[in-house]
C-alpha cells in the first residue's frame, strides 16, 4: 500500500457526492440563519440534525467503499485502500504557485470525518431538547452548522492552505457559539478570549505553511510529504516548520501555555461545549500533527518538545481538576488533560494510538458533557456541584450513563478508555520512564476527580433548594437517546484497537498507510514491542492506578462524606494554589493584559487625541477656512465673475511677460 494519493479519476463517486459533505451541514447554515425567527427551535433543529445526517450517511458510503473498493474506479497500478484526490476546481493561481481546490480521502480523513459528523449528529439530536426554551434557537443551529462545516472542510483539505482556511472557521464558530449568550459579559469576555488566544496559535501556524511553501515549493500534501521523505531525519528547517506547526497545534488543542481560553469556553451552552470538546475544534491539532507525520518524524527534536509539553499538561490540568466544583469546569480541566495524552502519544511517535485516543474520547466526552447538560437541565441551570447530591433517583438515565464515561475516561476495562490509555502509556514507557509516570499519575488523578464529580453530583442528600428538588425530572427522549448510544460507544468502543481480545488491531492496521513515508524514515520507532510480561505489568499499574482513584474518592465523597469548601473558605496555601488554578489567568492578566491595555491608552491619549487628532482636525480647519473665504467670490453676480476672469486672464499674461 502507498501514500501518494491517486488522481481524481479514480474517485469512485461524482465530486457532487463529495461536495455534499460540507455542502449540506452549510445549507443548513443559510436556511436556520436566514429564517431564523420563522421557523420553531423544532423545525430549526430538525433541518440542523438531519443536513449533518446527510452527511454522515454519506461518509459511512464513501468509508464502505474505500474498504470495500469496487474494481471499476480503481486507477491503473492502484490497489484497495489507495487514497485519492477530487478536484473541485483551480483555486489560486499566481506565477508559479498553483493551489486547487482539492478534497483528500484517505484513512484519516475518512475516520475524522464519522467522528465529526456521527457525534456532531447526536449533538444537534440533543440540542433539540436542551435549547428549546431559548429565544434565539433558530441562530444557535446555523452557527452549530457552520460549526460543522468548517471543521469537514478542515478535515477533506488535500493542502495546508484548505485545512488554514477550516482552521480559520472553527476558530470563528468557537466565538460565536461561547458568545451565544451574550447579554451577559463573562460569557462575552470568554469569547474574545479564546479567539485571541487562538490566534496566537494561528501565527505560529501560518508562518509554519509559508515555510512549507518556501521550502517544498508546493502545499498539497502528497507532494510536500513526497518531497519531505527525501530529506534527512534532523534537518534544520523541518524542526522549524514543525515547531511552528506545533504552535498552532497548542493554540487549537488548549496545550501549556495556551490552554486557558478552553476552560472559560464553558459559558456557552453545554451542548457547544461538546462540540467543542469532543469531536471538532480540540482534535484539530491532533489532526494537523497526524497528517504532518513524515514532518514531524524528520523532527526528533519537536517531537520531544511535543512529548513533554502534551505530558506537562496533561498532569498539571488534572491537578487543577480536582479542586473544581463547576461541573463543566471540571470537564473542561479533563479535557486539557486528555488532550496532553494524545500529545504524549504523538510525541513518542504513537500515531495510531493518538487517534485511536481522539476517538474513544470523543464518544466518553461528548457523553459526558451531554449527561452534564442533562443535570444542569434539571436543576434548573445550576452548574455548581456543592449544591447537587442524590440525583441518581430521580436521574437513572443519566447516572448510569455518565457512570459509564467517568468508567471509560479512568481506564477501566472493558470500557473504551482503558485500551486508548493504556496504549499511550505503553508508547511512554518505551520513551522515556518519566514521561510514563507522568501519564501513570495523571490516570490516577482522573479517575479520582471524576468519580468526585460523580459522587458528589448523584449520591448523597441532595443539597439544593426545595423548588429544584420538586422540578427534578429526567430529560426528554431527545436529549436521552443520544446519551444511551454514546455511553454504548464508550462502553464497547475500545475494541476496535484490543488485539488481546480481538486477535487484531483493527485501528492499527487500517491507519498503517498512512506513515508510510515516517515506517521508512524511523522503523524503529514502529518495529519496537514490550515483551508480554512488560506489558501486562503495565497493564496492571495502569488499571490499579484507576481503581484506586475510584477507591480514594469513594472513601472521602461517600464514606466520609466530605463536602467542598465554600468560595470564601480558608484554604491551606497548596490546596489555595490549586483551587485558583495556579494563578495562571493572573499571571497572564499582569504579563499581557494590563501592560497592553495601559499601552493602548496610554497610545490612545498622548498619540490620537494628543497629535493625531490635531493634525487631522488642522487639516479640517484649513479646509473649511478656505471654503469659507471662497465663497466671498462665489456671490451669484455675473459681473462679478467676469471681472475676476479678466482679473485672472490679465495675471495670466503678466506671469508669461514677467517669464520672458
Amino acid at each position: 500500500m502507498q501514500e501518494t494519493v491517486i488522481p481524481a479519476a479514480g474517485a469512485p463517486f461524482p465530486t457532487l457526492l463529495y461536495v455534499l459533505i460540507p455542502l449540506l451541514p452549510f445549507l443548513g447554515f443559510l436556511i436556520n440563519g436566514l429564517l431564523n425567527k420563522k421557523l420553531s427551535g423544532t423545525v430549526a433543529g430538525a433541518i440542523s440534525s438531519l443536513m449533518v445526517l446527510g452527511s454522515f450517511l454519506i461518509s459511512v458510503t464513501l468509508f464502505w467503499e474505500f474498504l470495500h473498493p469496487s474494481a471499476q474506479w480503481l486507477a491503473p497500478g492502484a490497489t484497495a485502500h489507495q487514497a485519492y484526490t477530487v478536484k473541485l476546481f483551480d483555486w489560486i493561481s499566481v506565477g508559479t504557485m498553483q493551489i486547487p481546490f482539492t478534497y483528500q480521502i484517505d484513512q484519516l480523513s475518512l475516520v475524522m470525518l464519522l467522528l465529526v459528523t456521527g457525534v456532531g449528529f447526536l449533538i444537534h439530536v440533543y440540542s433539540i431538547g436542551y435549547m428549546h426554551h431559548d429565544e434565539n434557537v433558530g441562530k444557535f443551529f446555523a452557527f452549530l452548522n457552520l460549526f460543522v462545516f468548517s471543521m469537514l472542510v478542515l478535515v477533506m483539505g488535500a493542502n495546508f492552505v484548505i485545512l488554514f482556511i477550516g482552521w480559520e472557521g472553527v476558530g470563528l464558530c468557537s466565538y460565536l457559539l461561547i458568545g451565544f449568550w451574550n447579554k451577559e459579559t463573562p460569557n462575552n469576555n470568554a469569547a474574545k478570549k479564546a479567539f485571541i488566544i487562538n490566534r496566537v496559535g494561528d501565527l505560529g501556524f501560518l508562518l509554519g505553511i509559508f515555510l512549507i511553501y518556501l521550502t517544498f515549493d508546493s502545499v498539497q500534501y502528497g507532494e510536500v510529504f513526497h518531497k519531505a521523505s527525501t530529506l534527512q531525519v534532523g534537518t534544520g528547517v523541518v524542526t522549524a516548520i514543525t515547531l511552528l506547526l506545533f504552535v498552532g497545534a497548542m493554540g487549537k488543542s488548549a496545550q501549556l501555555p495556551l490552554y486557558t481560553w478552553l476552560p472559560d469556553a464553558m459559558a456557552g451552552p453545554t451542548p457547544v461545549s461538546a462540540l467543542i470538546h469532543a469531536a471538532t475544534m480540540v482534535t484539530a491539532g491532533i489532526y494537523m500533527v497526524l497528517r504532518s507525520n513524515v514532518l514531524f518524524t524528520l523532527a526528533p527534536d519537536t517531537l520531544h518538545v511535543v512529548a513533554w509539553i502534551g505530558g506537562i499538561t496533561a498532569l498539571f490540568a488534572a491537578t487543577i481538576g480536582l479542586a473544581q466544583n463547576d461541573i463543566k469546569k471540571v470537564l473542561a480541566y479533563s479535557t486539557v488533560s486528555q488532550l496532553g495524552y494524545m500529545f504524549l502519544a504523538l510525541g513518542v511517535m504513537g500515531y495510531s494510538t493518538s487517534l485511536f485516543h481522539v476517538l474513544t474520547h470523543a464518544f466518553f466526552k461528548a457523553l459526558m458533557f451531554l449527561g452534564a447538560g442533562s443535570v444542569i437541565h434539571a436543576m434548573s441551570n445550576e452548574q455548581d456541584i456543592r449544591r447537587m447530591g442524590g440525583l441518581r433517583k430521580a436521574l437513572p438515565i443519566t447516572f448510569l450513563t455518565f457512570f459509564i464515561g467517568c468508567l471509560a475516561i479512568s481506564g477501566i476495562p472493558p470500557f473504551s478508555g482503558f485500551f486508548s490509555k493504556d496504549e499511550i502509556l505503553e508508547h511512554a514507557f518505551q520513551h522515556n520512564k518519566i514521561l510514563w509516570g507522568m501519564g501513570l499519575l495523571t490516570a490516577f488523578l482522573t479517575a479520582f476527580y471524576m468519580f468526585r464529580l460523580l459522587f458528589l453530583t448523584f449520591f448523597g442528600e441532595f443539597r439544593g433548594t426545595e423548588e429544584q428538588k420538586h422540578h427534578l425530572h429526567e430529560s426528554p427522549a431527545s436529549m436521552t437517546l443520544p446519551l444511551i448510544i454514546l455511553a454504548v460507544l464508550a462502553a464497547v468502543g475500545g475494541f476496535m484497537g484490543a488485539p488481546m481480545f480481538v486477535g487484531k488491531h483493527y485501528l492499527a492496521d487500517y491507519l498503517a498507510p498512512l506513515f508510510t513515508y515516517s515506517r521508512a524514515l524511523n522503523p524503529e520507532a514502529f518495529a519496537s514491542e514490550l515483551d508480554h510480561g512488560t506489558e501486562l505489568m503495565l497493564i496492571g499499574l495502569s488499571v490499579a492506578a484507576g481503581v484506586l482513584g475510584i477507591i480514594f474518592a469513594y472513601v472521602q465523597y461517600v464514606s466520609r462524606r466530605v463536602r467542598p469548601a465554600e468560595d470564601d473558605a480558608q484554604r491551606s496555601a497548596p490546596e489555595s494554589l490549586v483551587y485558583h488554578k495556579y494563578y495562571i489567568d493572573e499571571l497572564y492578566d499582569g504579563i499581557f493584559v494590563r501592560p497592553v491595555m495601559s499601552l493602548s491608552k496610554g497610545l490612545y491619549r498622548y498619540v490620537e487625541q494628543g497629535i493625531i487628532d490635531p493634525i487631522v482636525n488642522g487639516f479640517g480647519r484649513v479646509t473649511l477656512g478656505g471654503g469659507q473665504l471662497l465663497r466671498y467670490v462665489q456671490t451669484g453676480y455675473v459681473g462679478l465673475y467676469l471681472i475676476l476672469m479678466v482679473v485672472g486672464i490679465v495675471l495670466i499674461l503678466a506671469l508669461n511677460v514677467f517669464q520672458f
